[in-house]
């Protein structure tokens, strides 16, 4: 399996078909997500933000297009649960023939990265206001993705609380979704214990293969970390679990998420 050569465009094909409905385990995450979140609504619509930060209010109805949220062609790839927009940044400054996504259900973080993409001028960084979810679910059209990225993921300590995390077999079919065949899926966390479900979640999927451990790097300054939550946790003398996983065939993607 070889990774598409730079400047690759899956087809649009997809484009004119409708969005089927997110299934029930997804449309629950969601709809908790969505009432848990609403306290972080900005009191602005964050006009001034945009185009660097947009809720689905501001987009057409799905699915979205790439090429008219950057207004480009390059390709795609996506963060999932940004904060305060650390990777985007460094990495759209580092790779000005990409473009990178991010989505943040937490508007005041979410604005707070969109400032610092706002001083910079950046134009191949954008950041959804929206839950995951509904965005993989409806929104990303099928093959559009170069790559997806999960950064320390809320690890819901609490036993009866790990219904609510992001990384679940039916994420992982929606993540296939809308990779592109060879597409990787970069996941890091500081929870020993998450990562290793994770592990298991990636192993028993048939459409995903491991791929060696990104090593760690030591930074050069202040903010050269993946996140601002990996400073945090290096510095506090955290191991890192660093993961890179790698899309397999077309013909092994489920395509029901």
């Amino acid at each position: 399996m070889t990774l598409p050569k730079p400047g690759f465009v899956p087809t649009i094909r997809p484009l004119i078909e409708a969005a089927p409905p997110p299934p029930p385990e997804i449309q629950e995450g969601v709809d908790r997500s969505v009432a848990r979140h609403r306290m972080f609504q900005p009191a602005s619509d964050g006009a001034d933000l945009r185009p660097w930060f947009q809720t689905l209010a501001d987009l057409p109805a799905p699915p979205l297009s790439w090429s008219a949220l950057f207004g480009n062609e390059l390709p795609v790839e996506l963060e999932i649960g940004s904060g305060r927009g650390l990777f985007l940044c460094n990495s759209g400054l580092a790779y000005p023939q990409r473009n990178f996504a991010g989505i943040e259900c937490d508007f005041k973080e979410g604005l707070r990265a969109a400032e610092r993409f706002k001083k910079r001028r950046l134009p191949n960084v954008r950041l959804l206001g929206a839950d995951a979810r509904l965005v993989l679910a409806q929104y990303v059209v099928p093959g559009s993705v170069a790559a997806v990225h999960v950064y320390f993921p809320d690890p819901w300590w609490k036993r009866k609380h790990h219904k609510r995390r992001l990384f679940t077999r039916a994420f992982l079919d929606q993540c296939a979704r809308v990779l592109q065949p060879g597409g990787l899926f970069h996941s890091w966390t500081d929870v020993a214990e998450y990562f290793a479900m994770q592990v298991a979640l990636f192993d028993s999927h048939p459409a995903y293969e491991r791929l060696p451990d990104p090593p760690e790097k030591t930074p050069e300054h202040d903010l050269d970390y993946r996140t601002s939550f990996e400073r945090k946790k290096r510095r506090a003398g955290c191991r890192i679990n660093r993961g890179l996983w790698r899309l397999k065939d077309q013909s092994d993607i489920p395509r029901n998420g």
